[in-house]
């Protein structure tokens, strides 16, 4: 048996998930250096919604933030979430973007990319993991887990021996609901460790009340690594806590090797932003709290909230366990998709609209449509031709890989964007969120020349001498 290793997700999928992403790089670097000394096997602190929301809410440029950590953490891995094929946006994009997105992402300081398709369509991971290894990335092949007819012990261990062939560095169990109970977890890491050579790593949220039971319980079938978050930042919606499994794991054939003393000391770091942020009603108290329908209804906390803010902008939120009920049916009718960005969206939007409707499929978001057309990729039960019918009419779906159809993007979105560019890294932002980017470059721009920005003339801007 090997010591445990263990990823701390706090500078990305903790406040991803407790407080939509608002941590700022400034807020990160005054621990960074001391987090470095823990001894964590990575810290996972880019990609997921850090993008994106570092650009629209915080006016920060991702690069810079990932060149700002790098520079203070010497010693342990960088680690960054990346939607396969989506990068970090909500749309499939062509290959020369992904390569150069890939290439810039380790370039810049990432050392691992864990690597996900909403679908698992290993179609859409391939450009990915082929660009991490040829930059000499660490390439995380994550399973995005379900439950459902389909989804079974022996679908994920199937899966998990095509990533090892596709290349995959290691394999991640991605259970993003909190729905990967403890004594299936035994059973899912002793076949997936008997399946393939690589080590097997295990992500997942607490939000329903059982992901510490789960981890001891993979631990024991030989998990090589878990995904927690420092306890101020942990529970809820976020991951399990960092020094409550340090602790039990100690004298043991597991143990972690972690200083609880230098982990307090990040915890208290932390603790006063978390106390800032439910003042200010950034953090809802009822994010911290264990909600069980996600075991009954497969939901990822985020998506619970997503829901409820959709009724009350309709003035239905009545209507929100009628919702709850629909979407497992939306679910079964789509052919069972993993509720994970962007398909959790997809789904809950849909139930939405049946619900609100009182008929199912009236409205199709765009989205939808795609999907039944194949453009996000393969289902993992086929579509019952009623339901096609219904969404795409007489429409045809497409067989090959999505990503097939997309021409390449890199050297036009150059062209578009070429008078805000002061990195390359830019034309990338610009690729993923055109409207955002384009807002940060400009407000970048005036910050630097000194004035408004509604003082220029786009069609005539000069930089000033």
């Amino acid at each position: 048996m090997t010591k445990l290793k263990i990823t701390e997700t706090v500078l990305r999928d903790a406040h991803q998930s407790l407080f939509a992403t608002r941590m700022k790089t400034e807020e990160m670097l005054p621990i960074a250096e001391m987090l470095d000394k823990v001894g964590y096997h990575s810290l996972e602190m880019w990609g997921g919604a850090t993008f994106d929301a570092s650009l629209r809410f915080l006016n920060e440029d991702p690069w810079e933030r990932l060149r700002s950590i790098r520079k203070v953490v010497r010693n342990t891995k960088l680690q960054m979430l990346l939607r396969g094929q989506n990068l970090l946006g909500y749309k499939h994009y062509a290959d020369d973007v992904v390569s150069e997105f890939v290439r810039k992402s380790i370039y810049n300081g990432i050392d691992i990319i864990r690597i996900f398709d909403a679908l698992n369509d290993l179609r859409n991971l391939e450009t990915s993991v082929k660009a991490t290894l040829a930059e000499g990335g660490h390439a995380q092949c994550a399973l995005s887990y379900t439950i459902s007819p389909a989804h079974n012990i022996a679908y994920y261990v199937k899966k998990a021996k095509d990533m090892e062939s596709l290349g995959a560095s290691s394999i991640c169990v991605k259970d993003m609901s909190g729905i990967l109970t403890p004594y299936v977890a035994f059973d899912l890491v002793t076949e997936l460790k008997k399946a393939v050579k690589v080590p097997i790593q295990i992500h997942t949220h607490y939000t329903s009340g059982i992901a510490s039971m789960t981890y001891l319980k993979a631990i024991e079938a030989g998990a090589d690594v878990v995904d927690t978050a420092i306890s101020p930042l942990a529970l809820g919606t976020s991951q399990p806590p960092t020094e409550p499994l340090v602790a039990s794991l100690k004298d043991t054939p597991y143990d972690t090797g972690l200083d609880l003393e230098v982990l307090n000391e990040i915890a208290e770091y932390f603790r006063p932003m978390k106390e800032k942020h439910l003042k200010s009603g950034l953090i809802d108290p009822k994010v911290l709290g264990v909600d069980a329908k996600t075991l009954v209804y497969q939901v990822p906390g985020g998506m619970l909230s997503n829901l409820i803010s959709q009724l009350r902008s309709q003035g239905k939120e009545d209507k929100f366990e009628d919702v709850l009920k629909e979407v497992p049916m939306v679910r079964e009718d789509l052919g069972f998709p993993p509720l994970v960005t962007p398909m959790s969206q997809m789904v809950g939007t849909q139930a939405v609209f049946n619900v609100i409707t009182g008929e199912r499929y009236k409205m199709v978001p765009k989205e939808i449509k795609d999907y039944v057309k194949g453009l996000y990729g393969e289902t993992t039960v086929p579509i019952h031709e009623d339901i096609k019918k219904k969404i795409i009419g007489n429409e045809e779906s497409i067989t090959c890989r999505p990503a097939d159809l997309i021409e390449p993007q890199l050297q036009i979105l150059r062209e578009e964007i070429k008078e805000y560019v002061e990195q390359e890294e830019d034309v990338l932002s610009y690729a993923l969120f055109p409207q955002v980017a384009t807002s940060f470059f400009k407000d970048r721009w005036a910050k630097k020349y000194k004035i408004e920005t509604s003082l220029y003339n786009e069609e005539e801007r000069t930089h000033p001498v």
